[in-house]
């Protein structure tokens, strides 16, 4: 394979609310960290041990306004997206630096919210590719 690919999917639940966010031009991002879950069994003590691992996911323009509309803490998504790393100067002069997932496409697979709507008119989506 000549090519590269960077390429994530997670199924999680939402550790908080989408935080919205918008720009001049009308544009705007949504982001909110995702759980993942793992659990085994330690094979000395017999202990089910459950280990998390937190996402920080960003979603962008309509995809983020559906998200907002439909997602609360605790509900499950299926992700698919791309991992990337940026850096900016906080106040105090440091450097900071995160990794994201930014959303390509999603499903919701559970929502708190329009608990009447049945699970298949539930809303999937995919991010315009406007990075």
């Amino acid at each position: 394979m000549n090519g590269t690919l960077n390429k994530v999917i997670l199924i999680g639940h939402l550790g908080d609310e989408v935080k919205m966010h918008y720009f001049e031009g009308g544009n705007c991002i949504g982001r909110f960290p995702l759980a993942t879950n793992e659990v085994y069994i330690n094979k000395t003590t017999g202990e089910k041990i459950t280990s998390t691992e937190w996402h920080n996911i960003v979603v962008r323009n309509k995809a983020a306004e559906i998200c907002e509309k439909y997602l609360s803490k605790g509900d499950k998504i299926y992700i698919e997206g791309r991992i990337k790393s940026r850096q900016w100067q906080a106040e105090d002069g440091a450097t900071k630096y995160t990794t994201e997932i930014q959303v390509t496409e999603f499903t919701f697979l559970t929502t708190k919210k329009d608990t009447d709507l049945s699970k298949s008119s539930l809303p999937t989506g995919s991010a315009p590719e406007d990075f």
